[in-house]
């Protein structure tokens, strides 16, 4: 950790000199180089956002601020110590001062690349805005520094507000000529790709949708997400330098395509989903299909499992009569599902759970699992898949740091089989995922190793499947149970067992987030109707049960932003798609507490 250098003593031949220059009347700066001094920071206020600033896990706030109406406040993980920075044009061989404002624990404040010697300086504590200032000279053909803060790796979010460096301006010619050849390329129904020509000159490009800047990227394409089906926008582009921004480029528009409905077109507004335990039974007893109630609108059968853990041949056995002396015949099961489905259910394939480790290392295992739950969903006329890996079946390789370009075997090949999947069996193919958190919400402050290794792999390695899968996807309902602690986008920890949890989890989902606190990566939020909330169905499925008085407080939050507590949500998503459980066969053991609580409350 730096920590700040105590003062040098000066000779006594520098203060004798200093004092013969005072006597004659001369000083150190003459008026004119003092008036040539100015502010060299750009928006070093945060009034326009990050505009200028390039942070790993930053953002913008309206309270607390030192001044204006806006401040920087910055979230350090484990692994990256949340740093803002600027490079700011200056002149060789001047002197600069810079100063800024913070508030928090370990707090720092410097300048990098001065030609001389780089300089910092932080606050150890400061619970109210406190001044950092300190000062350097640029070396003899230094022309440009870049200033910066940070706080300290997990200590808690800081603030900062107010940043200035004081000093010469440099030399920065002049803005960019506009970039030409802006052309729109691949369309989803929530993202357009783009791409323009290459400017001399431009150190980056600056991208508007509908007049409003979205981002500033560094090469010459980029792909524009979270946005609506059905819509047309109007994109441009500046090129950047240090002297500003070019005219914008002419205008192009492009209309995204209408919204995928995953399969669940045909599923209700509201939806009640519960896993079957089809092939083992537990403390819970087993449940015949055709004696589920029709309050079950998706009815995942668990589970298929793989015959060895690389394998990917995966096969779906029926509990034996000596395990589950109530079982049905084949025949009867295949009726009760075809009776399901003409009722307007759906009843799928569950993979995994947590004896099924999958994974695909090789693509003769993708193969293979493509070709296995093919013949499982041919064989009982199924209408679909549930994703449900556990454990260690997913997890990212050291080099795999992009949830949007995965480049891990295990990742890679899920992607290309679910693809496949949905391609063979077309639009009205049902896919749904069930992570648990710690692969899919722990990755808004860890993802994989991290940058400098240590991590756990799996943190956030689900996001890489669902973000390739989103326009493909029915249902994500995340395993709000069996969780520790998760960070919410408060910044503050959530654990099971209120309603508090779920919110702050769902919202997560809808609301999206930077991934690893990398304000330029961030996972896109999914639509309202293809997310449930996963609950354990009673105190006996699982750790993490809440009442049905907490379920619906967390329904009405999300739903109406009533009885939302301390967690203040992003939104309001009245069209939140339902709830999902563990498991139908536990609700039925507690006298069917949460199917009830379910229909009581969409009636």
């Amino acid at each position: 950790m730096e920590r700040s250098r105590p003062l040098a003593r000066r000779p006594l031949v520098t203060l004798l000199t200093v004092a013969a220059l005072a006597a004659s009347g001369m000083t150190a700066l003459s008026s004119a180089a003092r008036a040539a001094d100015a502010d060299l920071a750009r928006n070093g206020g945060f009034e326009s956002g990050l505009d200028g600033w390039a942070c790993t896990a930053g953002t913008t706030v309206t309270s607390p601020v030192r001044s204006g109406t806006s401040a920087l406040k910055a979230t350090p993980a484990g692994a990256d110590n949340a740093r803002c920075a600027q490079t700011v044009t200056v002149k060789p061989d001047s002197q600069y001062t810079l100063t800024g404002h913070v508030r928090g624990t370990y707090v720092y404040l410097g300048a990098s690349g001065t030609g001389t010697t780089d300089v910092s300086t932080w606050a150890q504590s400061a619970p109210d805005w406190q001044r950092l200032t300190t000062t350097f000279r640029t070396g003899p053909s230094t022309t440009r520094v870049t200033v910066y803060t940070h706080g300290w790796y997990g200590t808690g979010a800081y603030h900062a507000d107010d940043i200035s460096l004081t000093g010469p301006g440099g030399e920065t010619g002049q803005p960019p000529a506009p970039p030409a050849g802006l052309t729109a390329g691949s369309v989803t129904s929530s993202s357009v790709a783009l791409s323009w020509s290459p400017v001399p000159g431009a150190t980056g490009y600056a991208v508007y949708r509908d007049g409003t800047k979205v981002r500033t990227v560094t090469g010459t394409s980029t792909t524009v997400t979270g946005l609506a089906p059905s819509t047309a926008y109007a994109f441009q582009v500046a090129a950047v330098n240090d002297a500003g921004e070019s005219a914008r480029s002419a205008t192009v528009t492009a209309t995204t395509a209408g919204q995928p409905d995953g399969g669940g077109a045909d599923l209700p507004a509201h939806a009640l989903v519960g896993y079957l335990h089809a092939s083992f039974a537990n403390g819970s007893g087993y449940t015949r299909l055709a004696d589920v109630p029709d309050s079950w609108d998706v009815i995942d059968l668990a589970f298929g499992e793989p015959t060895s853990v690389t394998s990917g041949d995966i096969r779906f056995e029926r509990c034996p009569v000596t395990e589950c002396p109530n079982v049905e015949s084949d025949a009867e099961f295949k009726a009760a599902i075809e009776a399901k489905q003409a009722a307007g259910k759906k009843v799928l394939i569950s993979i995994g759970g947590q004896n099924g480790q999958v994974q695909l290392t090789t693509t003769a295992a993708r193969d293979k699992f493509v070709s296995s739950v093919s013949a499982i969903i041919d064989e009982y006329g199924l209408d679909g898949l549930d994703i449900d890996f556990e454990g260690h079946s997913l997890s990212l390789n050291a080099d795999d740091t992009d949830f949007k370009n995965p480049r891990t075997p295990v990742i890679v090949n899920l992607i290309s089989a679910l693809k496949t999947l949905k391609a063979r069996y077309g639009d009205d193919f049902v896919l749904t995922m069930a992570p648990e958190t710690f692969f899919v919400q722990l990755g808004y402050q860890y993802y994989g190793t991290g940058k400098w290794g240590g991590q756990d792999p799996r943190a956030g390695a689900y996001l890489p499947v669902i973000h390739a899968l989103r326009d493909d996807l029915t249902l994500l309902h995340v395993q709000d149970y069996n969780s520790g602690p998760i960070m919410g986008l408060d910044d503050r920890y959530h654990s099971m067992g209120g309603a508090d949890f779920h919110i702050a989890m769902t919202d997560m989902l809808l609301t999206g987030f930077p991934v690893a606190g990398d304000a330029g990566n961030v996972f896109p939020p999914l639509r309202p109707d293809q997310v449930a909330i996963g609950m354990p169905a009673s105190t006996n499925a699982g750790n993490g049960y809440v009442s049905p008085a907490e379920v619906n407080k967390a329904l009405n939050c999300l739903t109406e932003k009533t009885d939302c507590g301390s967690y203040a949500t992003h939104g309001t998503w009245p069209a939140l798609r339902g709830l999902m459980t563990w498991s139908i066969n536990w609700d039925r053991y507690s006298n069917w507490e949460f199917q009830k609580n379910f229909d009581a409350y969409f009636g």
